[in-house]
């Protein structure tokens, strides 16, 4: 299949292009702005599917509303009829095309280009009138909040919010680009007018936050959930407009004659994630908890773990290395250590159930000794 996208250098049209170049069946055709209307014919006369995601909507002039967002949408239709094929075609237009202004209604009348054209020609169109959307390579400082905010509190710099109660919706880019491929191989919608799903509902003050909460989790090392829906897709697209030499970030390391001890990653309802060494023949632990869980994984050298309960004194020991990946579980009520009985350096990964309370420990000493 044949695919031309229109507006290609843009946000949308670059996230679009690259998940179509990403498959075997997809040939991709881009047409600029720039591009003459010969050039325009000839593209559409070659291509199976049409993004249409050109258009203007910060001009000098207003008439350049009408030129590069109505006439060009004219010039498409007309190359599809030229073409005497029924071309499928995708239009990203705007909720604005509701609005009573220049670009509102540029891109209504587009609108109106293309459902004419699929009553007189046939093509299927399918309209879509997206909200803000966000995602990687958008440009700050334009027409999107989000992406402002993202480029200037990923390099410290300030932001300006003139009313943080102020509502936006949100349509994250991967699901508008979802929703386009989906309508390529052939998902035929009950309308014309598409939505994309989900849509998001923020303020502008809770954005800021979120935000501002990803950038400070490089110190605290408290990660918002960023596993799904609304805060995944703000943190990826936060990381994505990090400059390069803010790529990466030191934690807090504490070292003893016994090895290190680093914490890398905190959240608020699932716990933390850290990793210890050891030296040939040290002993770490000693101790027990009420409630603390806890989770070891060596990945080099080789251990042995002793449990004792702490009531019956009943005795347990087990050995893994990094040879082979066990999880070691510590169990409340049974204290226990873990020695590197190897040759080189030890080193464990280590998850707890809950972040470190220097208040309310739950961790209390108590030697696990040999087996009698």
């Amino acid at each position: 299949m044949k695919v031309l996208i229109t507006g290609a250098n843009g946000f949308v049209g670059k996230n679009l292009a690259v998940h179509l170049k990403e498959r075997k069946d997809i040939e991709v055709l881009c047409a600029f702005r720039d591009d003459d209307p010969a050039s325009l014919i000839t593209k559409v006369a070659q291509v199976d599917f049409i993004f249409h995601l050109a258009g203007v909507n910060r001009p000098k002039d207003v008439e350049e509303f009408k030129a590069g967002n109505t006439d060009l949408t004219q010039q498409l239709a007309d190359a599809i009829v030229a073409s005497g094929r029924k071309i499928p075609l995708v239009y990203t237009s705007s909720t604005q095309a509701a609005q009573d202004n220049a670009y509102g209604l540029s891109k209504l009348g587009a609108e109106d280009v293309l459902t004419r054209l699929a009553a007189t020609h046939g093509s299927n169109v399918y309209l879509f009138r997206l909200p803000n959307v966000f995602g990687k390579w958008a440009r700050p400082n334009y027409n999107s909040a989000v992406a402002t905010f993202c480029h200037n509190i990923a390099r410290g710099l300030p932001i300006q919010i003139n009313d943080p109660c102020a509502q936006i919706t949100l349509v994250y880019i991967d699901d508008v680009v979802r929703h386009f491929v989906a309508l390529m191989d052939g998902l035929k919608p009950d309308a014309s007018f598409v939505t994309v799903e989900p849509q998001y509902e923020i303020t502008v003050g809770d954005l800021s936050k979120t935000l501002h909460a990803f950038r400070e989790s490089r110190n605290t090392l408290i990660t918002e959930p960023v596993g799904k829906g609304l805060i995944r897709a703000l943190y990826s697209t936060y990381l994505s407009y990090l400059p390069p030499e803010r790529f990466t970030y030191e934690v807090p390391k504490y070292g003893d004659p016994r090895g290190v001890f680093v914490e890398m990653l905190k959240t608020p309802d699932a716990g933390q994630f850290s990793y210890f060494t050891a030296h040939p023949g040290i002993t770490r632990g000693g101790h027990y908890h009420h409630t603390k869980t806890e989770k070891f994984l060596v990945i080099r050298g080789e251990a042995s773990f002793k449990f004792r309960h702490i009531v019956t004194g009943e005795f347990y020991e087990l050995h893994t290395s990094g040879e082979q990946p066990v999880i070691v579980e510590t169990v409340p009520g049974w204290t226990h250590d873990v020695t590197n009985i190897g040759q080189e350096e030890m080193i464990v990964m280590l998850w707890a159930n809950e972040i470190f309370d220097r208040a309310h420990p739950d961790t209390y000493a108590l030697a696990v000794g040999d087996h009698a």
